[in-house]
């Protein structure tokens, strides 16, 4: 084992060394340990390893899954792991354990999956990077200066390294898209409601909140779907059916589809020129392989009030999960979470039900607006973040006041919440690279329920454009 090398294979790769007996589950988790010890102190990417759990879970047998004997990694806000600790990357919340599986995890282990710890995030995931106060900075292993993203950051890094294949993710306003951007991995946010939330959370934040995962191939993450994906007991509404597998769809290419580029932030704020470039580039990638691109001023949103209804939905349901941490005749839990989420969560606590429902149809305006758009074209092209990966401290809320951290917030991903906001799916694709080296990921994004189709087109473009062995410097990158 000393001279295998698992970052050079991904999670079905791994699985099938497995299942095949040439390496063990046991050997692999060795080794994965074995790298997350050397690596992740440099990264900070793992917050809570339970290496014991992992062990127990292997040593009582592994169910027969697509995904038998791969270690894997939970994003540390939401996702409940029995026995785990379920920090939410707030001091509040440290020392809390989880004593059942969510119906997720419950999903990943029946697919043979080794859940061996949580990642790194943001307090309560609301930023687009991964600082918090209480469990400190993920740095980016492309450039360790720099963010890895949020609120998936941890999840983003530790993948991005080679600690794990492939990682839980999820994503509120582009939680798992921006993070992959930024490290240069694969990143689907699925349809609302594709994959579970259960068995006691009914939605996250309105129902933009949507779980999935961040990995170097894409047939993992089209695996991985076909794993969690499907509607939970007593769910509010369920995401359209599909045929066949997502697996399956890879191996069908796209006909000609007619594809909307737009380049404008739906608020106004600049984009970096090298992001600009990268999409126009990836534009003519497209036409290149038979499709047609058209530009476009704008997806027919309006990217002021989205971002207005964004803020008082998250702010809400930021002041609704801290008043369940109250206890009676105890202090207001207000007081251990970070100063700039203490004042969201007094305005969330200020707001009418008037302003929550003015929000909500927001919402709703923006997926008509989609709706349309998606009548016209089979894929919106645009941007992921307004820049590649900023300096560590650049989109952290440590010593700003609410507006001037929103406001960056925003303007770092004009983009992606959109399909928040209306449901459809959206995805991150690694096509290309700053002139300082670093990855900038492409956003496409279809209509409600067509997760099939950008599978199929993100199959397509990772054959054409490989970026499999494209991995950050020594020593984040494959071993020697």
């Amino acid at each position: 084992m000393a001279a295998f090398d698992f970052t050079r294979y991904d999670a079905l790769g791994l699985a099938g060394l497995i299942r095949s007996k040439e390496i063990s589950a046991e050997e692999l988790l060795d080794a994965t340990i074995a790298r997350i010890e050397a690596l992740n102190p440099k990264l900070n990417a793992v917050v809570h390893a339970h290496f014991d759990l992992a062990r127990k879970a292997i040593a009582d047998g592994l169910p027969d899954g697509a995904f038998t004997g791969v270690p894997f990694l939970i994003k540390n806000t939401g996702f409940e792991v029995d026995g785990m600790i379920l920090s939410t990357g707030s001091e509040l919340h440290r020392n809390t354990v989880s004593r059942r599986d969510g119906t997720l995890a419950a999903r990943y282990k029946a697919g043979g999956l080794v859940i061996l710890g949580k990642s790194n995030t943001p307090e309560f995931a609301l930023s687009f990077t991964t600082e918090s106060d209480a469990f400190g900075p993920v740095h980016n292993p492309w450039d360790l200066t720099r963010t890895a993203g949020g609120s998936s950051g941890g999840s983003t890094a530790a993948v991005a390294a080679g600690l794990v294949a492939f990682a839980n993710s999820s994503d509120g306003a582009g939680s798992t898209r921006l993070p992959a951007s930024h490290c240069g991995l694969f990143g689907f946010k699925p349809t609302r409601m594709r994959n579970p939330l259960g068995p006691v959370a009914v939605e996250a934040i309105a129902g933009m909140s949507t779980p999935h995962a961040v990995s170097w191939s894409v047939r993992d993450n089209a695996a991985l779907l076909d794993v969690s994906a499907g509607s939970d007991v007593g769910d509010p509404y369920a995401a359209p059916a599909e045929e066949g597998t997502y697996l399956a769809s890879l191996a069908r290419p796209p006909k000609c589809l007619r594809i909307g580029m737009t380049l404008t932030a739906p608020t106004g704020t600049a984009i970096d020129p090298q992001v600009l470039a990268a999409v126009r580039d990836t534009a003519r990638k497209l036409e290149g392989l038979g499709h047609h691109v058209e530009d476009v001023a704008d997806a027919g949103y309006d990217g002021h009030a989205l971002m207005k209804a964004w803020r008082i939905i998250a702010g809400v349901s930021a002041a609704t999960g801290i008043s369940f941490s109250q206890q009676p005749g105890g202090p207001d839990p207000i007081e251990q979470i970070e100063p700039v989420n203490q004042e969201w969560v007094r305005e969330g606590r200020s707001r009418s039900g008037i302003d929550y429902m003015w929000a909500i149809n927001q919402l709703h305006a923006t997926a008509r607006a989609l709706g349309r758009f998606f009548a016209r074209y089979d894929i919106l092209l645009s941007p992921v973040a307004d820049t590649p990966a900023p300096k560590l401290g650049e989109l952290a809320g440590r010593g700003r006041h609410l507006d001037e951290f929103f406001a960056r917030f925003w303007s770092h991903g004009p983009f992606t919440a959109a399909f928040n906001a209306s449901g459809c799916p959206a995805m991150s694709v690694p096509l290309a690279m700053s002139d300082d080296g670093l990855p900038i990921g492409i956003h496409f994004g279809a209509a409600f329920g067509r997760d099939a189709l950008l599978f199929s087109l993100a199959a397509q473009l990772e054959q054409a454009f490989p970026w499999f062995d494209r991995r950050p410097p020594a020593p984040f990158g494959h071993a020697a």
